[in-house]
């Protein structure tokens, strides 16, 4: 109860929240079409990492890894079909605090600013995010994959009351 006061008290008066990433993540796995066999092989490389996670994806990304790496995963839609945005607002939410998107930077893509708007508010909400197998790599041999991680956020509210009061 104290954290969540605390966490109260900063809302009212500080600039930016501190945020916790619990041990256990709760990692997004999405890719585009051309992506799909490598994200699929990085989940049964890494399998014994992500089976301690909550895993969530989008349409087909999400089912191929479940049926093919053998992972428990939670679907949203296809990215076409709002998946990408399904996945941004659970950040909003605080559900997830982690992403590896294996984006296929060769072809384009219909809902092109779907994508940009998820990494748009991984940016914001200052949510770690790989979008190829490097970085994924660097990022889930990270120290932090088995550790809490404090991360500060812009406080939202404080903002939005501030400019309301400017205006």
């Amino acid at each position: 109860m104290k954290k969540f006061r605390k966490a109260v008290f900063q809302m009212i008066t500080n600039e930016y929240v501190t945020f916790t990433i619990g041990k256990k993540k709760n990692i997004a796995l999405i890719a585009h079409d051309n992506e799909k066999p490598k994200l699929i092989q990085w989940c049964k490389d890494n399998y014994d990492i992500l089976k301690n996670h909550n895993l969530y994806g989008t349409g087909t990304t999400s089912r191929l890894i479940a049926d093919k790496a053998g992972l428990c995963i939670k679907g949203y839609n296809s990215g076409p079909l709002g998946g990408d945005q399904q996945i941004g607002a659970k950040i909003v939410e605080g559900v997830i605090d982690f992403i590896v998107f294996f984006s296929d930077p060769l072809t384009a893509q219909p809902h092109d600013p779907d994508v940009k708007a998820l990494m748009r508010i991984a940016q914001v909400y200052d949510i770690p995010m790989a979008v190829n197998k490097a970085t994924a790599d660097f990022m889930i041999k990270s120290i932090y994959m088995d550790t809490e991680y404090d991360h500060e956020v812009i406080n939202f509210n404080k903002n939005v009351e501030d400019r309301a009061e400017s205006m």
